[in-house]
């Protein structure tokens, strides 16, 4: 693949690019679904491409082409270096990258079992395993599981002479069981809600999830919710179990550190962001407990924004994005870099496939754990009277990511240090800043999970990506709970 891309470097620098680079991508997914009983779905899908970026004129221009012979190549260079220098007619200043030095490397997700490697037949087994563990609990409606696997391989050529050759994999799988009864739906999931759990793992995540092991307690779990007390209204100590934690960490401060939204380069589907570049190292995000960060590296864990180098070639990294409190980063690229006075790029460009252009994505935006040791029961047992919330149900947040609402799919009451009744439908609501700087416990690193957000979207025409979200559960006070409430 590196001579297709050599082909559109020599186009796009013949035609006066200042810069180009190429992506050449081979994707390659497997998605099988099961509902009741049944086959819902299944797909085994490839699909090979590649592009071009250029600047031209202090301005970018793009193109991607299916067909990888040369005459194809070659005019997808030529179209993009032309694109760049329409783009120079109407563009506001000249493009500015960041340096950074050239590598030539080979990167590759760890894994144990290639999960391609693993047949249709026996995936199908294990979702109708898990399906027929749910249905059997008197009470249930239905039934859904999923699996899914992805790889990435990518080449990657600039023409400052980067050349690196990456592969990243990804399993993931979940199930939902659902309890109709009268014009109510209770639901639970597991291991998380939207698919479940996704990690840049292979198949070898499917057996640590134990996903046959825990089908009935969570379809016994649906079903009970029928019977369960509503939640109720009012001002509480609120405990967010690790994956609502990851999903409130996405939606409350990963979009809103996107620089792009913040410089409003990008605001399509999401929205831009509160975080305006004066609260860069002057906003009080949170309390001194609240330490964020964003990490690609290996290192951290297996999270769906886990990499070796972005989609213009910048190696991992991690940068502080909350300090004690304090927010001291956002995500950048080469392009925004120096937008905060940075040298160099965060290495957050990233893209869905190989006909969408880079752009700045989460990586692993998490939550780092309480250095000494907190398990969650004795969280339970420091709290007088509050509410456990699990996994995420529903959510809303307003375009700038500041004012917010999620629901939950069950709650447990907490009186006098001890889990008491079970609840349904809990929610709770809050203002970003105000929410983080009520946090003021957070459980240990034996708590803290590695959530993979397989489903985020962004831009117009959409992307959908992976990311990953680190937390433990912790306790927030004085939380407004229930969507009716009124302060």
């Amino acid at each position: 693949m590196k001579h297709v891309a050599r082909w559109a470097l020599d186009v796009a620098a013949v035609r006066g690019a200042e810069y180009a680079d190429v992506r050449v991508l081979a994707q390659r997914s497997r998605a099988l679904t099961t509902k009741n009983g049944k086959v819902g779905s299944a797909s085994d899908a490839e699909s090979v491409g590649m592009n071009v970026r250029v600047l031209a004129e202090g301005a970018w221009g793009f193109a991607a082409s299916a067909e990888l012979v040369r005459g194809a190549v070659e005019a997808t260079a030529a179209r993009a270096v032309e694109i760049a220098r329409a783009s120079a007619r109407v563009k506001r200043d000249n493009v500015r990258l960041a340096p950074e030095k050239p590598i030539v490397a080979e990167w590759t997700t760890p894994y144990k079992i290639d999960p391609f490697t693993v047949s249709v037949d026996e995936n199908i087994d294990l979702l109708l395993k898990i399906d027929q563990e749910l249905r059997a609990v008197d009470g249930v409606t239905l039934a859904e599981a999923n699996l899914n696997f992805n790889r990435d391989e990518q080449w990657f050529l600039s023409s400052e002479g980067a050349d690196i050759h990456q592969t990243k994999l990804s399993t993931g799988a979940g199930y939902a069981a659902y309890a109709f009864a009268g014009n109510e739906i209770q639901k639970r999931s597991y291991p998380n809600s939207y698919g479940g759990q996704w990690q840049n793992k292979g198949y070898e995540l499917i057996d640590e999830l134990k996903l046959v092991e825990n089908a009935r307690r969570v379809a016994e779990e649906a079903v009970a919710l029928h019977k369960a007390d509503q939640c109720p209204e009012g001002t509480f100590d609120v405990i967010l179990d690790s994956s609502q934690l990851g999903l409130q960490i996405h939606e409350s401060v990963g979009h809103p550190i996107e620089l792009d939204r913040v410089l409003g380069m990008e605001a399509n589907f999401a929205g831009t962001s509160f975080l305006t570049l004066d609260k860069l190292r002057t906003l009080r995000y949170g309390s001194d407990l609240v330490n964020v960060v964003a990490d690609a590296r290996q290192e951290h864990g297996p999270g769906l924004g886990t990499f070796g180098f972005d989609d213009e070639g910048v190696p991992a990294q991690c940068t502080p994005i909350i300090t004690n409190g304090l927010f001291t980063g956002y995500l950048s690229s080469r392009e925004t870099a120096h937008a905060i006075g940075e040298n160099r790029s965060g290495g957050t460009l990233r893209a869905e496939a190989w006909n969408r252009l880079p752009m700045i994505r989460m990586t692993n935006i998490s939550l780092l754990p309480r250095q000494k040791p907190l398990s969650l029961e004795r969280l339970i047992a420091t709290t007088d009277h509050g509410i456990l919330m699990e996994t995420n149900r529903s959510w809303s947040i307003d375009d700038k990511r500041y004012n917010f609402q999620f629901g939950c799919e069950i709650g447990w009451e907490i009186k006098n240090g001890k889990r008491a009744r079970m609840l349904k439908n809990p929610s709770y609501s809050g203002i970003t800043t105000e929410f983080w700087n009520a946090l003021d416990a957070i459980c240990s690193r034996e708590e803290w999970t590695l959530w993979g957000t397989p489903n985020c979207g962004k831009g117009q025409p959409q992307q959908v990506i992976g990311t990953g979200h680190g937390a433990s559960p912790a306790r927030f006070r004085r939380i407004k709970v229930g969507s009716a409430f009124k302060s």
